[in-house]
């Protein structure tokens, strides 16, 4: 079980990456009130929940109903892992999100008498329960062989979306404690760590497609 949860837990940090939207949140909050940013945070993560929580519970029955076996769902969850980790190793993960952020920077300017509700959208989706996130979830429920373990995959989501909270929450002086030198070494090992989980996957699927072993 202890295992399970570490397995759950490294890959959500990954995929989710907590240390490196923290900045972002820091980002797309600032020139708001402190009580405004505290609403964005627990929005949300609580979103963001809520979206995860619905693909691990309901993504096999939303397969079954598209005709998808779980070894296909098993080999494109794989690749998609995997160009992430590629993405963060080279940092193009990171401008992407940056990008993102001044769109909606931009959009807000527009409009300076009111702070801009970013809480679904980019937060919640995509950068906190993005297509990895998601992924990463129902790959892991399909692969828990109970109640027991779906809690400990749920689990290390969980722990996760915390430190995306606590991150937010405290996203200022974190952002300028951690630098961009610490978070880009954090982002490039967990890429590592990634690209092997996700090259995991895909050889599962490939068993599972053909029988293999």
């Amino acid at each position: 079980m202890l295992e399970l949860f570490l397995a759950a837990f490294v890959t959500f940090f990954v995929v989710i990456d907590p240390p490196g939207v923290a900045p972002m949140f820091a980002t797309l909050t600032q020139h708001t009130s402190r009580a405004w940013q505290n609403k964005m945070a627990f929005k949300s993560v609580g979103v963001a929940t809520i979206v995860l929580v619905g693909f691990a519970f309901g993504g096999q029955w939303l397969l079954g109903k598209l005709h998808v076996s779980l070894d296909a769902f098993r080999l494109a969850g794989g690749v998609l892992l995997f160009l992430i980790a590629v993405d963060m190793l080279f940092e193009k993960r990171t401008e992407r999100r940056e990008e993102r952020n001044e769109k909606v920077l931009a959009e807000a300017q527009k409009h300076p008498e009111r702070f801009e509700d970013v809480s679904v959208f980019p937060l919640a989706i995509p950068l906190i329960s993005g297509p990895g996130a998601i992924a990463s979830i129902m790959l892991l429920f399909a692969q828990s062989k109970d109640l027991a373990e779906q809690g400990m995959v749920l689990a290390g989501a969980g722990v996760n979306l915390l430190l995306c909270l606590i991150g937010f929450l405290l996203a200022g002086p974190l952002t300028k404690i951690m630098g961009a030198t610490v978070a880009a070494m954090i982002t490039r090992i967990f890429g590592i760590i990634l690209a092997a989980l996700a090259a995991q996957f895909i050889v599962d699927g490939v068993k599972g497609a053909f029988g293999i072993g």
